[in-house]
């Protein structure tokens, strides 16, 4: 005699539509965030070429990518900033993150003196990790707008 019933276990079925879901969320980030680091490099700041620079691919997130045009003009994040504005971007930055990674574009016609007015923004809110755009010397240069 079997006293035990015989239960079956039902296979738990597949919930497709949260995995959806987080999968469409996770495209939606991802596209978002890789429009808006295209856009930096998208600006007419034509870098200057280097034959011992480093292709990094590699970047860090929270970095402050410091756009200086051929006339001096300074653009962070799009819009463009003078250097008392970018003082007090770089500072608030500071007080939060001490290590905080800033890379300059300089366009290579630019002036020097508008370089190092930025450099000494810089160091006057504290940042010390500054780093150097360049391109590759066989790269053609973005087409200046006309």
């Amino acid at each position: 005699m079997n006293f035990r019933k015989q239960h079956s276990i039902e296979p738990t079925p597949l919930q497709l539509a949260p995995l959806v879901d987080v999968l469409l969320l996770l495209v939606i980030f991802f596209a978002v965030t890789s429009h808006y680091a295209s856009v930096e490099q998208l600006m007419d700041v034509s870098v200057p070429a280097a034959d011992t620079g480093k292709e990094d691919r590699t970047r860090n997130v929270g970095e402050i990518i410091v756009n200086i045009k051929a006339d001096g003009g300074i653009i962070v994040n799009g819009q463009e900033v003078n250097a008392e504005q970018l003082l007090r971007n770089l500072a608030n930055i500071v007080a939060v993150n001490k290590d905080q990674a800033v890379i300059l574009r300089g366009d290579e016609v630019v002036d020097y003196k508008h370089v190092i007015s930025v450099l000494d923004t810089c160091q006057k809110a504290g940042i010390w990790n500054i780093a150097f755009a360049t391109r590759r010397p066989d790269a053609e240069p973005p087409a200046q707008p006309q």
